[in-house]
């Protein structure tokens, strides 16, 4: 496989993730980063002895580079991918793709002009407790599915939240509990029951002071197939907990707890299928969440090389934003919000 040089751009801390997932990749190389502050984009740089620019169009000529990671803030994304496609890079997008649908239609129509490959970070589709659901429900080892739950339990400090001036801000970061922690709950629940139709929720700002967006998020998630998702996410949820995903058919269960298949019941089996393996060995300190963050860049870069689409698609990621806005429409409106008509928000 050929060996692609990638830039990062935006040095914050979910930069510095991905300079330490590339770094580890044999088919990739971390050839710059990019940020508007100098002295973090100089500093993430000298870690791993690479240039620095300030300017994405000059890094991308300058340093030769085939793929940009986007690693800014959110609302900024839409305008960093569609500037790295017209300049002939594919590119990787952190979550969420963008915080409106319009912006995510932008990203998908550059897309489809330019015929560059474009992914969206939802790195637990790759963990294997999550592929061994999905490929028991693919096999109909589940039966009908009927219900689904997924728990993003998380803890975020007031401090958390102070480190930033975008952070918890609606105008920047789009969201908060849901928005940037529990889109990846969110996005295991779609992968596993389908296609979403209506959206009843509430959200609260519970425990945290100086931010714009919740704390809190709970939905309710009717699918075009009939069956009903619940869903919770938080980032008020001391001390935190990993993410929860119980999925039920008529013909079997199976769940996923702290990272761990927990539990698994077919009626039509009683030789499940194994459970899939990484890329490779976890680094020391590794966790099996960051083992999953590579293994998606992996699967990115196969796309590019054999000319297919990626596992994780923009038309996925608009999904999951579509259902994240109608989340907040539903809770402002105390309504359900019908998914086939357009959320603009």
């Amino acid at each position: 496989m050929m060996s692609r040089r990638i830039a990062v751009v935006g040095a914050g801390a979910i930069g510095a993730v991905h300079a330490r997932l590339i770094q580890s990749l044999p088919q990739a190389t971390l050839g710059a980063i990019v940020d508007d502050d100098e002295s973090r984009a100089s500093a993430l740089a000298e870690q791993y002895g690479v240039p620095w620019f300030t300017s994405a169009e000059q890094a991308y000529l300058e340093a030769k580079i085939d793929l940009a990671s986007v690693c800014t803030p959110s609302a900024l994304h839409a305008d960093v991918a569609i500037t790295a496609m017209r300049c002939g890079l594919d590119v990787i997008i952190e979550k969420p793709i963008d915080i409106t649908v319009e912006a995510a239609d932008r990203i998908r129509e550059v897309e489809l002009d330019s015929g560059r490959t474009v992914s969206v970070i939802s790195q637990r589709r790759f963990q294997p407790a999550a592929s061994f659901i999905r490929t028991a429900i693919d096999r109909g080892l589940l039966g009908r599915m009927t219900s689904g739950i997924v728990e993003s339990a998380f803890f975020r400090s007031q401090e958390y939240y102070d480190s930033g001036g975008w952070r918890g801000t609606l105008a920047i970061d789009g969201g908060g509990a849901l928005m940037n922690q529990g889109i990846h709950a969110l996005d295991l629940l779609l992968w596993m029951l389908g296609e979403p139709v209506s959206v009843s929720a509430r959200t609260g700002r519970l425990a945290h002071e100086r931010i714009d967006v919740e704390d809190v998020a709970g939905a309710t998630i009717e699918f075009e197939s009939g069956a009903i998702g619940m869903l919770l996410a938080s980032t008020a949820a001391y001390p935190g907990r990993p993410v929860r995903l119980a999925v039920h058919g008529d013909a079997g269960t199976a769940v996923m707890e702290n990272d761990e298949l927990d539990y698994f019941s077919s009626a039509h089996t009683e030789d499940p299928p194994a459970l899939p393996s990484t890329t490779a060995d976890a680094p020391e300190g590794w966790s099996q969440v960051d083992v999953a963050h590579r293994d998606q860049y992996a699967d990115v870069l196969e796309a590019i090389e054999n000319g297919r689409a990626p596992a994780v698609t923009t038309h996925d990621a608009r999904r999951a934003l579509r259902v994240v806005l109608a989340v907040y429409e539903s809770a402002r409106t105390g309504m359900p919000v019908d998914l086939r008509e357009q959320v603009t928000q």
